[in-house]
């Protein structure tokens, strides 16, 4: 329920400015617009604005059957939204992909060729400048662009600008009626009327006086009116007066899990929050949620949360600041990730499948247990955009930094276990940039070299070879100053595998040389036959068939001396294939029929069907068909009739 009131006016502006001429008309004649239409409600916090945008366009929401996106530009706290976030805000809205690390124009493009072919309303709420809003307006009039913000947007075209002052006295009432009802503001409808003045028609001042004698049945509207008139003066304007008289009301516990809360990441707070912030029970912070809300203090959200206003949150700081020392401050901070990490490592549990990782949840308070994994699932969605603030805060404060790092492995992790590396890739890119600066700031060589690794695995797996090769030598650089034979090898081969998709195969078979070389010094035998695979593939693109069969018959022998059958019968099917590249048919039918007997003993079947094939092929070229069909034969018996599934992929491709 919405209690939204009056600006019927102002309603009215907005609809016509719709289909009102603008500034691309030229000579009298209505040229088609290039972009959407921008309409933009201006209005300081607390005037109402937001709720204005989204009234209007769920009264013209039938007109654009491609629905609402919404994105918001500014946080509760003041901080500017990242464009890059909100562009991917909107694809997820329009269920479009958004690549992992992609730049914001890339972004924006795609954003722009999503929105194409549609008519849809974009709500873009609390814009801080002109330059976050151009990057997500449409190239197509036939979508439509609702902007607010504090003041213009300088920069934009034809931007029409609807300006907000405080609400009428008749509007404001019914405000005040909404929350006190109608019976306290019949009995003296001049007191209503003195205090919607007191509120200066502000929205949110009234919903706080509102609030305040909402809980006090038995306090005269009067009185109220007097006692906001009777503040001094240094209290600023109307919101900070209203403000005030609910804030001074309230016992002295309420009033500091109150100050407490501009420290929720993204202004989105639940009962583990504040329990954590202001060291309360989870049922004591729940019943203070509860009573914020009926105050006006904070608002519900959809998904069963509580938002912070961004009107009130400098009245919140500022009473932080001057009452709270620093060092209570960063406790109360510390608490909070420290309880977001253990909600996590609870969420990950649920959804994983290893054995011992759900009995560590008995060591946990029954409080931070979920009933099953779809529940831990749902936390983890509505709570994302604040886990992954929560994050970027805590890297960026610099003094947790421990913490930070707990807070950001177990955000990977219980992404990882939820919806899989691939799905939540876009996500853990940002993530892994966060280890990254913890790492470069406190010289941590080891966690530097994973976090690059990491990252430039993103980055090769969308196709960005010349960024994640310059990633992958920085990883080696790291590794090296850890002192960390993994990461090096890991890098090197890494390095090799991007030069290779460069097609730069001198370059590949060099630096999977290096890492072979490492492999052999240290005796990881399963690193060196993958590696004599994965020269034998380059020495194959090359050309170089000579070097490529001893390459695979080195890989051949290590899977043999590791007892991978299967390993062996692929490397063997990759020496038929080079011997029958160099024009040596009889060798290739000779080891493609010992890959066969391997496949058959590893009881592999799909192997068995795509060496089946290699057979049938070499005996055609061979001249034996009927021979070849026999073999064929064979595989469709194994398979079906599917040829896909007779493609063979080697481990080492």
């Amino acid at each position: 329920m919405t209690d939204f009131v009056g600006r019927r006016r102002e309603l009215k502006e907005l609809r016509e400015d719709i289909v009102r001429t603008g500034l691309d008309t030229l000579s009298g004649r209505k040229a088609k617009a290039p972009r959407a239409r921008v309409l933009l409600v201006a209005g300081r916090p607390g005037s109402g604005r937001t709720a204005l945008a989204e009234a209007f366009v769920r009264e013209i929401a039938g007109d654009y059957p491609d629905g609402v996106l919404k994105v918001r530009l500014t946080t509760p706290g003041g901080e500017t939204v990242a464009t890059e976030r909100a562009l991917r805000t909107l694809l997820e809205g329009l269920r479009q992909p958004t690549p992992p690390g992609a730049a914001e124009d890339e972004l924006s493009s795609a954003l722009r060729a999503a929105l194409a072919d549609r008519r849809a309303i974009l709500l873009i709420d609390d814009a801080a400048d002109p330059f976050q809003v151009d990057a997500l307006l449409p190239d197509t009039p036939e979508c439509l662009v609702v902007v607010t913000a504090e003041g213009p947007l300088t920069g934009i075209p034809d931007v029409r600008p609807c300006t907000l002052g405080g609400l009428d006295t008749p509007s404001a009432v019914r405000m005040l009626a909404h929350h006190i009802g109608d019976i306290r503001v019949t009995v003296d409808p001049l007191a209503a009327e003195a205090l919607a003045e007191e509120c200066g028609g502000q929205p949110a001042a009234l919903r706080l006086a509102g609030g305040w004698l909402a809980a006090r049945p038995k306090a005269s509207v009067a009185d109220v009116a007097k006692q906001l008139h009777e503040m001094p003066p240094g209290v600023n304007g109307p919101l900070g007066r209203a403000f005030r008289l609910v804030y001074e009301s309230l016992p002295q516990p309420a009033q500091r899990a109150l100050r407490l809360l501009p420290l929720s990441p993204a202004g989105v707070i639940d009962s583990h929050t504040v329990s954590a912030l202001a060291g309360c029970s989870v049922a004591a912070a729940q019943s203070m949620l509860e009573e914020f809300a009926g105050l006006g203090l904070v608002r519900h959200s959809q998904d069963g949360l509580f938002l912070l206003p961004g009107c009130l949150t400098p009245l919140l700081q500022a009473l932080l600041e001057a009452r709270e020392r620093p060092a209570e401050v960063q406790l109360a901070r510390a608490r909070m990730l420290e309880r977001t990490v253990r909600l996590l490592h609870s969420c990950r549990a649920m959804a994983a499948e290893e054995e011992g990782v759900r009995e560590k949840l008995d060591g946990l308070p029954r409080a931070l247990r979920f009933p099953d994994r779809r529940a831990a699932a749902t936390w983890l969605d509505t709570r994302l955009p604040a886990l992954s603030a929560a994050a970027s805060l805590a890297v960026a404060d610099g003094e947790l930094d421990t913490l930070a790092r707990r807070l950001v492995a177990a955000l990977v992790r219980a992404l990882a276990e939820h919806r899989g590396t691939a799905a939540a890739a876009p996500e853990l890119y940002g993530l892994h940039r966060l280890v990254l600066d913890v790492a470069e700031r406190r010289h941590l060589y080891r966690e530097q070299a994973a976090a690059l690794l990491n990252l430039a695995d993103l980055d090769a797996e969308t196709g960005r070879t010349q960024e994640a090769l310059e990633r992958y030598r920085a990883a080696l650089d790291a590794g090296k100053a850890a002192n960390d034979p993994y990461a090096t090898g890991r890098a090197m081969e890494s390095v090799g595998g991007a030069y290779q998709e460069l097609e730069d195969w001198h370059r590949a078979s060099d630096w999977f040389g290096r890492a072979l070389s490492q492999a052999l010094a240290r005796g990881e035998r399963a690193d060196e036959a993958r590696l004599y695979g994965r020269l034998g593939n380059v020495h194959t693109y090359a050309g170089r068939y000579g070097d490529a069969l001893r390459s695979w018959r080195a890989a051949a022998a290590g899977y043999r001396k590791l007892a991978d059958v299967p390993g062996q019968a692929k490397a063997l099917s990759e020496m038929a294939r080079v011997q029958e590249y160099a024009g040596r048919p009889g060798e290739s039918l000779h080891t493609c029929r010992e890959a066969v007997e391997l496949a058959r003993r590893a009881a592999d079947l799909r192997l068995q069907a795509a060496l089946q094939v290699r057979l049938a092929d070499t005996l055609d070229r061979l001249g034996d068909p009927a021979a070849a069909r026999v073999h064929r034969s064979m595989a469709d018996r194994l398979l079906g009739d599917d040829p896909a599934a007779c493609e063979i992929r080697s481990d080492s491709d």
